[in-house]
């Protein structure tokens, strides 16, 4: 069961419980809402010009039409098994409709991302699956992250939500790692939200380079990337003292 409830300006999705599956200010319906949502864009720090972007899970469709909006030329798919979701994106959350650059596809991302047609032929993939009780993320197991790397091209790179409950996020980690050269990740947001960047080759980092790419995105893209370093930088920390 869907239903939609609005607040103060945002309409939220939810999958007939309490926990939000998207949500959209209605008087800017192309921004990005939620943090954790704004989060999934980081690979924006490492690259900016993706030709191919898919999203694994449609939820109110934040980043399906963001990616659409503002980041021309690139295509853009987004992959929903529940085909009654599409409905309320396009009635009610301002996705629009299909053209040359933008295909939803009502379908199972296990299905959409071990199809061989796709080896190799995404820039950035984007992976929220959950269902109604959001325990925990959907299709999490190594033979999936394996199928998720194989879609993607030689500098491709994922971002995933992992909504649960530590220590699960650690598991889910290092199963991400299994079929990635490099994983890491920002604090958790919103009460068990974390979200991870998986690279299928390792980037080199440098903290100056990727404060004023942030500096660019925010100008130009209104997202707060700034704080998406900090966390990178605070995992890297972390990451170093604990090796």
């Amino acid at each position: 069961m869907l239903n939609i409830l609005e607040s103060d300006g945002v309409r939220t999705l939810h999958f007939g419980s309490s926990a939000v599956q998207g949500a959209m200010r209605t008087d800017r319906p192309n921004d990005i809402e939620l943090e954790y949502v704004q989060q999934m864009m980081m690979w924006l720090l490492f690259r900016g010009d993706a030709a191919h972007i898919v999203q694994l899970g449609l939820g109110a469709a934040a980043l399906t039409k963001f990616c659409y909006h503002r980041l021309a030329p690139a295509a853009v798919a987004a992959v929903e098994l529940d085909a009654g979701v599409i409905d309320v994106c396009r009635s009610h959350f301002a996705l629009p409709p299909d053209d040359d650059r933008l295909s939803v596809l009502n379908m199972d991302a296990l299905d959409y991302v071990t199809d061989f047609s796709r080896r190799r032929s995404i820039d950035v993939l984007q992976v929220d699956l959950y269902d109604a009780q959001a325990k925990g993320p959907l299709l999490s197991n190594d033979a999936f992250y394996a199928a998720c790397a194989n879609c993607l091209t030689a500098n491709g790179m994922m971002t995933v939500n992992l909504y649960c409950d530590w220590p699960d996020h650690l598991n889910h980690l290092q199963m991400i790692e299994k079929s990635f050269e490099a994983v890491a990740w920002l604090p958790e947001v919103h009460d068990g939200n974390m979200v991870a960047i998986a690279f299928k080759r390792s980037p080199s980092v440098d903290f100056d380079d990727l404060y004023v790419r942030a500096k660019e995105i925010h100008a130009t893209l209104g997202l707060p990337a700034e704080t998406w370093v900090a966390g990178l930088h605070s995992w890297m920390s972390h990451d170093t003292e604990s090796s």
